[in-house]
């Protein structure tokens, strides 16, 4: 599955909320390695909470279900303490960990200077009764690097020119698809350079093959079998075949050749003559075939150029990253792996392929495939981060309300609705960043050579 994106797309970057970390309370370190931390981004802190402020929140939990308590044989607001305590004894300590836990580990991260970049993993939990909470707290944060020579790196900017005969195909193409099929009214065969209109039905090829089905105990079927068996016949009716076409199947050209009772219609394909009277047939916007090219030309300039810019780019950012050598949060790697995937995903959703047959994917190998490109991203997301502080370049709060209404655009909501929604997921600085990252990417772009 290919997920291709952008370069310029930057991942996120910004401080992880942390209203609800993980927690392990029996673990005594936090996980290393393929499937844990990467070893130089992970950072740790020992964190304690005083027994009075512990008892204090207690108090305050207590109270408030005192007042919402419902017991047998106590009125509902008037459960005593002790009561309490004892009969939630253990959603009191929950919830008393999801207040204090969050809250100093913020405080903490704060006074240290350190900006996680995902949710912490809570682990050496001390939680005794009438003691001090203890705990340890393991994320990752960006590492500090220095951002090496950038300056002098230059890409090719290749000059697009469209030649005469690019011209031509295209139109031609143009041409092939305002063609007419007339239908030919004579008791004959259809022959070469001719269109038979036919029906025909699709049968899969195990199905095909397998006219006495075997019954197989359960579990024995192979990986995709199952859909396999689910596939039926596919009809097709009025399918115009070019007898002898370049583009058709030799087989159908050899079946259909002067076929009379499996041809529903012979039918000519007839091209319309390329003269001014078809560039006014296209569009009210020309009326002369010469602006019809022009329009061609100019659609192909701007399309080429967008290419190469979009491969010297591409371009520019691998000799960025040849230069620098660091390492990055796994935390955001698995982010971007995930945004590579969904869009994959909703690719192959738009070519019609279905929930049930997506579910059958094999996707820890698909996030195996996708995680070189994805630590590539991040790297390069943070690489063009430093280089837009080093320029000193920004995103003005002007040019950020123009994307929020490009993005209203597409999405067909309005730019209160889009900025609203960013600003509920926190995503609205990451808009920013990723905004100031491009930037940055056409500041080096855009450079003399």
């Amino acid at each position: 599955m290919d997920a291709e994106k952008d370069t310029t797309e930057n991942p996120e970057t910004q401080p992880a909320q942390a209203e609800a970390p993980a927690i392990a309370a029996d673990t005594a370190e936090p996980p290393d390695g393929p499937d844990g931390m990467d070893a130089a981004c992970k950072r740790e802190i020992s964190i304690e909470i005083p027994a009075d402020v512990v008892s204090k929140e207690q108090t305050t939990v207590v109270q408030k279900y005192s007042k919402q308590a419902s017991l047998p044989g106590f009125r509902k607001g008037k459960v005593p303490p002790g009561v309490v305590r004892n009969r939630f004894s253990k959603e009191i300590h929950n919830e008393v960990m999801e207040t204090l836990v969050p809250q100093y580990f913020r405080e903490a991260v704060v006074k240290s200077g350190l900006r996680p970049v995902a949710q912490p993993l809570i682990y050496a939990l001390e939680a005794e009764p009438g003691q001090a909470i203890r705990f340890k707290a393991a994320f990752e944060v960006v590492p500090e690097f220095e951002l090496g020579a950038y300056q002098d790196i230059k890409v090719e900017k290749l000059n697009v020119k469209i030649t005469d005969e690019e011209i031509e195909a295209e139109l031609k193409q143009i041409q092939e698809r305002q063609a007419s099929f007339d239908p030919i009214n004579e008791e004959r065969g259809v022959k070469d350079g001719e269109f038979a209109q036919v029906g025909f039905q699709a049968i899969p090829k195990e199905t095909a093959a397998d006219t006495k089905p075997q019954a197989k105990p359960a579990g024995e079927e192979k990986p995709g079998q199952a859909a396999t068996a689910a596939a039926q016949p596919v009809q097709m009716d009025e399918v115009l075949v070019e007898i002898g076409g370049a583009n058709t199947i030799p087989e159908f050209s050899e079946n259909l050749r002067d076929a009379k009772p499996k041809v529903n219609a012979i039918k000519k394909k007839t091209l319309p003559e390329l003269n001014d009277d078809f560039a006014k047939e296209l569009s009210k916007d020309f009326q002369t075939l010469d602006q019809l090219k022009q329009r061609i030309r100019e659609n192909m300039e701007t399309e080429q150029k967008h290419q190469a810019e979009h491969t010297a780019k591409e371009q520019l950012v691998e000799k960025l990253l040849e230069k620098q050598d660091f390492s990055v949060p796994r935390a955001m790697v698995e982010h971007q792996v995930d945004l590579r995937l969904e869009r994959g995903l909703r690719a192959l959703a738009a070519q019609g392929m279905r929930t049930e047959d997506m579910r059958r994917m094999d996707f820890r190998r698909l996030r195996a495939g996708q995680r070189e490109a994805a630590v590539k991203e991040v790297k390069s997301g943070l690489l063009l981060e430093k280089i837009a502080e080093a320029e000193k370049i920004q995103v003005s709060d002007e040019e950020l309300g123009q994307e929020i209404a490009a993005l209203a655009g597409q999405t067909h909501q309005t730019p209160e609705e889009v900025r609203n929604r960013l600003t509920q997921e926190g995503a609205l600085e990451r808009v920013r960043s990723r905004m100031r990252s491009e930037k940055a990417l056409n500041f080096l772009y855009s450079k003399p050579e």
